[in-house]
């Protein structure tokens, strides 16, 4: 029984696992709600979502071990490849399930998510685009923590209230502006990856418009909440994109440009965090939202404060993170800059990966989010313990 166990815990690779409550965490954060029912249902779907597509990789991958790692569970014979290929099957299903229970816009994400998942495992690795493929899910994992948040009316995380004239009458204006991640002059950052994600959120964006009309609000400003996440997508798109490229050297080693290429992504995104917030976006109330009403709905056309704290998090708290990001990624990657061998290369991996908790913290707590984002690095004790007895590459 025992045997079986840590047979399981090794093809699942339980101790990334910790990697995962903060894409949806962060995802929440990124649209200025607490997290809630929609980001508990999130984080389900997505351990699912990523245990399935464990499963499914060693599945794919079977003939390749039984070469090159005979000792993963499927090549040794402690578990059948009809039993791997049947969790994925069942997890993939769950996860499905749960996020349909967080509404239609999160499903549409976590379908996204599932098909990402899948084509990547049975194909798409093995070509030139694998690395894209595993960032896009990892990106669109924290957008689904963002849409089935918003989708469930989770409270605003920081919200600022106004009396504004309109033709009616005085209301009173629930304006909530977060600031994406900067480029240069202030701008968002459009890279590669931020255009990729882009391009799969706008669609996902009109499917989230017609399934959560507005009462008596335009039917376009239900996209908003996407939109304000897919800068803190971007950047956890981007540090995933570096450490899947890698990983495809750690059975052999030998690429040198490959852990350079990462530990320079890796300095450019710790910049990044660090940087001051500028830019603004009105996100609207998530729907069913209590602490809104018919006194406290967003306006349109409702000017934003100009002097506005939402967009600051407390700087040092940042830094801090960001400082704990960057020592978990860096100096592995460099050690394996140095020395390309198999054991470096894979110590790399395991530390990018286990670097995206202190990643999702800093861009909660850059988000106005401090308390999640100190939530978030309590995971990496127990990712640091069970990765000393399950390996998460």
């Amino acid at each position: 029984m025992t045997a079986t166990v840590r047979a399981w815990a090794e093809l699942l690779r339980i101790s990334a696992l910790f990697t995962v409550p903060g894409d949806a965490l962060a995802g929440a954060a990124a649209i200025g709600r607490r997290p809630g029912r929609g980001t508990a249902l999130a984080v389900g779907a997505s351990l699912c979502l990523y245990e399935a597509g464990m499963a499914l990789n060693d599945w794919a991958d079977r003939d390749e071990d039984a070469v090159d790692r005979p000792h993963r569970p499927i090549p040794s014979g402690r578990i059948t490849p009809g039993a791997a290929l049947t969790a994925a099957g069942a997890l993939t299903a769950a996860g499905l399930s749960l996020a349909a229970r967080a509404g239609r816009p999160a499903l549409t994400v976590a379908t996204g998510l599932a098909a990402t998942v899948w084509a990547y495992d049975l194909h798409l690795k093995h070509t030139q685009a694998g690395p894209a493929a595993m960032a896009t899910a990892r990106a669109l994992d924290l957008l689904l923590g963002a849409t089935a948040t918003w989708g469930a009316g989770a409270k605003p995380e920081r919200s600022d209230t106004r009396t504004v004239t309109t033709p009616g009458g005085p209301a009173t204006g629930l304006v909530r502006t977060p600031a994406p991640i900067p480029g240069p002059a202030g701008k968002p950052r459009r890279g590669p990856i931020a255009r990729l994600v882009g391009r799969g959120a706008r669609t996902l964006a009109n499917s989230a418009v017609d399934a959560q009309p507005r009462h008596g609000e335009p039917s376009r400003q239900a996209a908003l909440p996407l939109r304000a996440a897919l800068p803190a997508a971007a950047v956890l798109g981007a540090h995933t994109y570096a450490v899947t490229a890698v990983s495809r050297h750690e059975a052999h080693g030998g690429s040198t440009v490959a852990p350079l290429s990462a530990l320079a992504a890796v300095i450019a995104l710790g910049a990044t965090a660090v940087r001051e917030q500028r830019g603004h976006g009105d996100v609207p109330p998530a729907p069913g939202n209590g602490a809104t009403g018919d006194n406290h709905r967003l306006v349109p056309g409702a000017p934003a404060p100009s002097n506005t704290p939402h967009g600051t998090s407390p700087r040092l708290l940042v830094t801090a993170l960001t400082g704990a990001y960057l020592r978990t990624a860096a100096e592995p990657l460099l050690h394996a800059t140095l020395n390309p061998s198999p054991p470096l290369t894979q110590r790399a991996v395991g530390s990018g990966i286990r670097a995206m908790i202190p990643l999702q913290a800093a861009l909660a707590a850059r988000a106005g989010a401090a308390g999640t984002g100190l939530a978030v690095m309590g995971l990496v004790p127990l990712a640091r313990t069970l990765a000393r007895k399950v390996s998460p590459t």
